[in-house]
Formats: C-alpha cells, sequence, structure tokens
C-alpha cells in the first residue's frame, strides 16, 4: 500500500526520524480508498501516555476522562468517527502496566481481547519519556502480528528527546529497518493535546482499514453505558483534585439515577475508598473536597445529560475492593 512513515510539524526537529513525501503517500492512500472504509483502531500503551487526551482529539469532543494521573483509564472506551470515507472505531484501553490484582489481571485481559479485534493498533508512546519496561510487553505482544502497527510518538509538542529510542526497539523486536515494513508498520510523531499530525494519523488509518458497512449509526460517538460514562466523569473530578494521594484506590459506581421533578435528573453515586484514612482525604476538611468535585461534575454530566442534575455522593470504606469480584462486578468490570 505505502511505505513507513513519518509526520513532522514543519520543522526537522530529529535528524534520525524517517520522513517522506507527503505528498506521495497520500496520493497512494486516496488511490486505495475506493469504496467506504471501517474498522477497529485499538489504541494501547502504558499509563499516562495520553491515549485518552488523542482519542477525545481525534474525535473533537470528550469521551474518555483524562487526567494526569496514572491508570486514569481502566476501562475499554469505544469512540466512533465517521464521515464520507467511512467510520472508525477506536478503542482506548487502560495503559499496560504490571499489576497482580484482581482489577489489575482484568484490564490486562481487556487490552488482550481488544488487540485480537483490531483491523489496525497505534502504539502510543510519550516521547518525552524513556523507554519503561512496559515496552518491552506490548512489543512482544504486537510485532508478531500480522495486524498493521501505528507508532504514534505522542507530545511532540514538547522536548520529545526519546523517538528514537522507540523506534530502535521496534526495528529489533521485527528484525528490519522500519523502511523495509512496507505497510506493517507506521512511524507518526503526534500531539494529542495541541492536534500536531492527528489529521493526517486519520488518513493514515483510512488508508488501512478494510473496505466495509459502518459498525455503528452515523450519528453515534461512543457506545460506552450511560451509568458507567457518569461514574467515570465523577472519578475523573476527584483525580484531578487529589492527584496522587488516593487515586489507585479510589473507585467510583452509580446506584440510581432517576428522573425527578420535570427536567431534573437525580443520581445517586458511591465513591469507594480501601481505608478510612483514604474516606477523610476524599471528603475533605469541611467537606470541601467531596463538594468541589461534585461540582464540577454536576456541570459536566449536565452537558451529557442535556438537563439539570442534582448529584448526591456516599464516600464508603470497602477494604482490598481491587480484589473482590463482587465490587468490580458492580464497578463494571
Amino acid at each position: 500500500m505505502f511505505s513507513p512513515l513519518c509526520y513532522h510539524n514543519g520543522t526537522d526537529r530529529d535528524a534520525n526520524i524517517i520522513v517522506q513525501p507527503v505528498s506521495y503517500i497520500f496520493q497512494q492512500v486516496m488511490n486505495d480508498q475506493q469504496g467506504q472504509r471501517c474498522g477497529v483502531v485499538c489504541i494501547v500503551g502504558r499509563p499516562s501516555t495520553g491515549k485518552s487526551t488523542l482519542m477525545n482529539t481525534l474525535l473533537g469532543e470528550k469521551v474518555a476522562i483524562v487526567s494526569p494521573v496514572p491508570q486514569t483509564t481502566r476501562y475499554q472506551v469505544r469512540g466512533v468517527l465517521t464521515e464520507k470515507r467511512g467510520q472508525i472505531v477506536f478503542l482506548d484501553t487502560p495503559g499496560i502496566y504490571l499489576s497482580r490484582n484482581k482489577l489489575g489481571r482484568h484490564m490486562l485481559s481487556d487490552i488482550d481481547s481488544a488487540i485480537e479485534g483490531a483491523d489496525v493498533i497505534i502504539h502510543l508512546v510519550d516521547a518525552c519519556e524513556r523507554l519503561g519496561r512496559e515496552e518491552g510487553m506490548i512489543i512482544e505482544k504486537l510485532s508478531g502480528r500480522k495486524t498493521p502497527v501505528i507508532l504514534a510518538m505522542n507530545k511532540v509538542d514538547r522536548k520529545a528527546a526519546y523517538m528514537d529510542g522507540y523506534i530502535k526497539e521496534w526495528e529489533k523486536a521485527l528484525g528490519k529497518p522500519a523502511t523495509e515494513t512496507e505497510d506493517r508498520f507506521v512511524l507518526m510523531p503526534v500531539s494529542g493535546m495541541t492536534g500536531i499530525n492527528t489529521d493526517k494519523l486519520v488518513d493514515v488509518l483510512f488508508g488501512l482499514l478494510p473496505e466495509a458497512p459502518l459498525l455503528y449509526p452515523p450519528e453515534v460517538l461512543t457506545d460506552f453505558p450511560q451509568k458507567l460514562a457518569i461514574a467515570d466523569i465523577i472519578r475523573e473530578k476527584f483525580f484531578l483534585l487529589l492527584k496522587d494521594e488516593v487515586p489507585h484506590s479510589l473507585a467510583v459506581y452509580v446506584e440510581e439515577t432517576a428522573q425527578r421533578r420535570g427536567k431534573v435528573m437525580f443520581i445517586s453515586a458511591v465513591v469507594l475508598v480501601e481505608r478510612d484514612s483514604q474516606k477523610s482525604i476524599v471528603i475533605g476538611k469541611g467537606g470541601s473536597v467531596l463538594k468541589k468535585a461534585g461540582e464540577t461534575a454536576r456541570v459536566e454530566l449536565e452537558t451529557l445529560l442535556d438537563k439539570k442534575v442534582f448529584l448526591q455522593m456516599h464516600v464508603k470504606v470497602r477494604a482490598g475492593w481491587q480484589d473482590d469480584p463482587y465490587i468490580l462486578k458492580d464497578l463494571g468490570y
């Protein structure tokens, strides 16, 4: 189809990056797009590489929650991009990390199933950070597959000093230079935050996807269940407020949603933590943290649901909830 490429924001920032003529590449992409194309694109990477931010930018809408805290995403979140060329179903997966609890094992199992069902895989890396141990796990999972892989090197709007390291690790696994991998492996610097090369990424994805009918009606943006979406929005607000104090031990599930008093949506949510000390932090002095999280979540929920929201939250301590199958089921895992 077309050779490995790397898109650039117009400056020659790294001589080790492969850059090919954009006009030639996209003429080939357009020649390949005779019919409507559709398929599943799985975004994988270790925590905090910017997977959710990239997907939201590609969709032009917020579908997945975003925070600077690692392991923010715990579910497979589908985002659907539909245009005249066809449809791309993005799968934003949890960050791959080494974990021994049931929650971590469940998320790794979800990632494996997402990879199995993908037509194209985006391996998203943080080009500002050195390779981690998880990178070896990810490359081992992907390098032996026939599924096309895009190595998307994120955060090139910053000092992306480690792009060459990721390329060399992939070339080592493939056993050949990236220039010889044809349409099996594609290099692309991007910025999910500023949008650098994201339009070109979409072009390349449509060039790699098969001709197929749409999987979702054109008006669908996501198939993420409403209760899980509500819980994720609430959880995001605590993550943003608490940073590294509690988040990995915090979960949210929605007990009830009901239409009340005309156009007002009543939502009852439970915030789970593992220890009494964490409960105190989540509530905050005089209830300040709980109140702030509730206020910011309510504003976003009213936009999402297009109606007034009355949000009621309770904080409960459940030691070891990340290994409790009944609680994990309530949380949607």
